[in-house]
């Protein structure tokens, strides 16, 4: 046994008695974490906006601090960027990570010195609960590799901004250095293509033993050695034992990843944010992710059918039940309030508290991570429409995630009142437009993780004889323009004019 692994194991063991101790004192650990933000936050702007010296209880703080969305903390975060300190949290955050949403289009969240910990030490924690659990430390001798974005931050405001994953790329354990692939230079590579080749140059002779990333990433990652070498990933890196991956659905691709790997692997899942790390898998035996109830951050609850009503149940720990579908709100040491972070989970366990994360609140696309919106697939397809002077009946749009050779891609089912002479120079419109109005979505296709989208008509009426088939027309029923599954998408195929 090497030296990083043998002594991996009793800090491991350390840390994992730790999170133990902690599943049992989580609602106590999350009232704490509750009267210490606000204490802390009496003296900024937002806490003197909202009586923070006046708030006793979660419930005093229920009826003087609402629910908010991004927009609703942009005028804060924009005088931040003015350089103004004191206004969501003491001092100024020490970074901006920029993320794109499902509804406000690029975000710019603040994270503070009292914050990165929580986006640090829970990955670390994730790690070390497995080894723990398992007693397979021997990765942390061989090579682990983070697919990540770019770590080269921009200032807005003298704040370094980023994206999330280059931000933690800044803050990787210096034992772990020496260990990381890739090298900085080449994690600094924009255009995903060219990084791929990178990436694949410096690792496949490597002895890897961890791979991270999200699973789109991961897959087009091991296609390119598979590609490169005639060997599936298992026999490429035999020593590989340990898979990371987050932000999207894992499901859709778990076939095909083990496929590539040729063996079975261990798998972590991680469930993290710009606004937070919220959970991680402990186990590998036990069902959902561990609620990070000790990092920072005070959980709030809403039941998902009262989440945009105007007094919605706010419920706290203590209140939560299993198998409810809960919007998860939250209040951190960074500064966000309240802040509805768009996702929906359900608890799976309340004795720890686990949780499997079931959606979003609003009608989306990111079964790649690329967080497109209804706004911006109207706008991408109506520009494109006028400027062929095409009429659109009725759209919808689906990811196809790829199972097999070729790569995932958008479908967008469309009737047409007048089709286009050529289909599919419009679809290369449709989607130039998107790539214009959705950076990640750019970025999915100029990486080329994703194809262009394609485009399958649909008869005429053919949405309202859907729309009847599934007991839904009329009244106050629509076509949702975007799913984030397929089940819209594989009903309307019985639409699709031949």
């Amino acid at each position: 046994m090497k030296i990083k692994s043998l002594l991996a194991k009793p800090f491991a063991g350390y840390i994992y008695k730790q999170i133990k101790k902690g599943m049992e004192t989580a609602v106590e650990d999350q009232q704490s974490i509750f009267h210490s933000l606000i204490k802390t936050a009496a003296k900024t702007e937002f806490g003197k906006e909202h009586g923070f010296g006046d708030i006793k209880t979660v419930e005093d703080f229920a009826k003087l601090v609402p629910i908010r969305e991004y927009e609703e903390f942009k005028p804060y975060i924009e005088k931040i960027k003015q350089g103004k300190h004191n206004i969501l949290w003491k001092g100024q955050p020490i970074y901006f990570a920029k993320t794109s949403g499902t509804t406000s289009g690029i975000k710019y969240i603040p994270i503070s010195k009292d914050s990165i910990p929580n986006h640090i030490n829970t990955a670390r924690n994730a790690l070390l609960s497995y080894m723990s659990e398992t007693g397979n430390t021997k990765f942390a001798d061989g090579k682990l590799i983070f697919l990540s974005g770019s770590p080269e931050l921009e200032r807005i405001g003298g704040v370094p901004t980023g994206r999330l994953s280059g931000i933690v790329n800044h803050h990787v354990p210096r034992y772990l250095r020496a260990n990381q692939l890739p090298s900085y230079e080449t994690n600094c590579i924009e255009e995903w293509e060219e990084k791929l080749d990178k990436i694949v140059s410096e690792t496949i002779e490597q002895n890897m033993t961890l791979i991270s990333g999200i699973p789109p990433w991961m897959q087009m990652y091991f296609d390119r050695l598979t590609e490169k070498s005639g060997k599936k990933i298992g026999e490429l890196f035999p020593n590989f034992s340990v898979m990371v991956q987050g932000g999207v659905n894992f499901e859709p691709y778990k076939a095909k990843l083990y496929e590539s790997i040729g063996r079975k692997v261990d798998c972590i899942e991680l469930y993290p944010a710009s606004e937070g790390f919220f959970a991680f898998q402990d186990s590998q035996e036990a069902e959902g992710l561990l609620l990070n109830t000790d990092s920072g951050i005070f959980f709030e609850f809403v039941p998902a059918g009262e989440i945009f009503s105007d007094k919605p149940t706010r419920l706290t720990l203590k209140d939560v039940k299993i198998g409810e579908n809960y919007a998860l709100i939250i209040s951190n040491n960074a500064g966000l309030w309240a802040y509805n972070i768009g996702d929906t989970i359900k608890f799976i366990s309340t004795n720890p508290y686990r949780i499997v994360v079931t959606g979003r609140t609003k009608h989306f696309i990111s079964a790649f991570g690329e967080h497109v919106i209804g706004e911006e697939v109207e706008a991408a397809l109506m520009k494109a429409a006028n400027e062929e002077n095409v009429h659109i009946t009725e759209f919808t749009v689906a990811p196809m995630i790829a199972t097999d050779a070729g790569k995932s891609f958008h479908e967008w089912f469309v009737e047409f009142e007048n089709t286009p002479a050529d289909l599919a120079a419009f679809a290369k419109k449709v989607d130039d437009n998107l790539r214009r109005k959705n950076v990640y979505y750019d970025d999915l296709i100029g990486g080329n993780i994703l194809q262009q989208l394609k485009i399958a008509t649909v008869k005429k009426n053919g949405f309202i004889d859907y729309m009847k088939s599934v007991g839904k027309l009329g009244g106050q029923n629509k076509v949702p323009r975007l799913s984030n599954d397929r089940k819209i998408a594989e009903e309307l195929k019985t639409f699709i004019s031949n």
